[in-house]
């Protein structure tokens, strides 16, 4: 693999994306190849067919490698929620006298934090917000002189259950550098502007079996919560209320529109060959029953988030969970009495909610390859 490019796994809750690409001009992307897997997906902490997630993995790791003519040596995988441990701490570090705080000095700080967890290996630390010791707040204190600087951080962990599932996956096939990212994090970071984020930000990334809910502070996040609720499950009420196959549910879903009124209580509904009468009515209800229960879940979380001055903000929406949708935003919006805005890359061909994922994973993994180079240590510094 090339030293410029980077390859980044996406794991969703349905379906595996490999993308292999690298930095173009004015901070885009060249992607050389993608390809993405159906699998069975995950629930409580594990996956339902370790072997079907396999396969899927080294069917797109096999089609992408083919496309671009190149061997796939490291890869950047992104840890989804539900095999993520976010840990927020506050941590302070003081000095002897005063000292113009760098690398040396944030490392020092992120490393006071940092601890073994059972069951998870650590992934990276980010830091919400600083304060130095004459109580100047600010977002980053590199070039700052103070005797003290303390800061909000945010230390990620991969389930030890995760890492190795995916590392036996990739052992064989000739990926000798496997590096994880928290998903949603990266997400958040990439899509949430960084003047936004200064401030408390909401941000969901609904999947389609799997949604995640997270608050966004600075660069890193102070809680998060994911939950057992997506498209998937709106499907499964549509396939037991029409006796539809689940393709077909699914089908049905990006052809709904919540807010349209029929003079016909009926919808004809064509799909491979078969035709479905469906009620107009039955139909809308269903879907809102199913974005409600994503409701509840995400007001639930809102209420163990109680006092971060949350109420006001909007709820920035990503992911293939609502985007198909039509009128789910609005629903999302007045259930939860809050704006609710969608979040897409900002980049042609790829802007849209259910590309985020590989796309912000791509832009982290990128920075993360270029702050491993050897000259970029050199210039700030081993470990910083």
């Amino acid at each position: 693999m090339k030293r410029r490019s980077v390859a980044v796994l996406d794991v969703r809750s349905s379906e595996v994306t490999i993308l292999l690409g690298e930095r173009g001009v004015n901070h885009t992307f060249v992607f050389k190849a993608s390809k993405t897997e159906p699998y069975d997906g995950y629930e409580g902490g594990a996956f339902y067919d370790t072997a079907n997630l396999k396969e899927a993995i080294l069917r797109a790791l096999s089609s992408v490698e083919q496309t671009c003519g190149e061997r796939v040596n490291r890869i950047y995988v992104g840890v989804p929620g539900e095999f993520t441990e976010v840990v927020p701490k506050e941590q302070d570090i003081g000095f002897p006298s005063a000292r113009r705080i760098g690398p040396k000095e944030l490392n020092m700080l992120f490393e006071s934090g940092r601890e073994e967890r059972e069951g998870a290996r650590f992934m990276r630390a980010a830091s919400m917000i600083y304060v130095t010791a004459d109580n100047r707040r600010v977002v980053n204190p590199a070039g700052l002189v103070t005797t003290g600087l303390s800061a909000a951080l945010t230390y990620f962990y991969c389930k030890d259950y995760f890492a190795e599932v995916i590392g036996d996956i990739f052992a064989g096939c000739g990926v000798t550098d496997v590096r994880y990212i928290p998903a949603e994090y990266a997400e958040a970071i990439y899509l949430i502007p960084s003047e936004t984020r200064d401030e408390y930000a909401l941000f969901l990334d609904a999947g389609n079996l799997s949604s995640t809910v997270c608050v966004v502070l600075g660069n890193g996040i102070l809680a998060q919560r994911t939950f057992w609720a997506g498209k998937g499950q709106i499907a499964v009420r549509l396939m037991q209320r029409f006796g539809l196959p689940y393709d077909a549910a699914l089908a049905l879903l990006s052809k709904a529109n919540l807010f349209r009124r029929s003079e016909s209580p009926d919808t004809e509904f064509n799909f491979r060959n078969h035709s479905y009468e469906i009620d107009s009515d039955a139909l809308i209800e269903e879907i809102k029953c199913g974005l409600d229960d994503i409701c509840e879940a995400v007001s639930a979380f809102l209420e163990e988030c109680r006092g971060k001055e949350l109420d006001y903000k909007p709820l920035y929406v990503t992911g293939e969970g609502l985007c198909d949708i039509r009128g789910a935003l609005e629903h999302v919006s007045k259930r939860l009495n809050r704006v609710s805005e969608q979040l897409a890359p900002n980049l042609p061909y790829y802007n849209k909610p259910a590309v985020s994922a590989r796309i912000a994973l791509a832009d982290m993994a990128y920075e993360d390859n270029r702050k491993s180079g050897f000259l970029y240590r050199l210039l700030n510094g081993f470990g910083g």
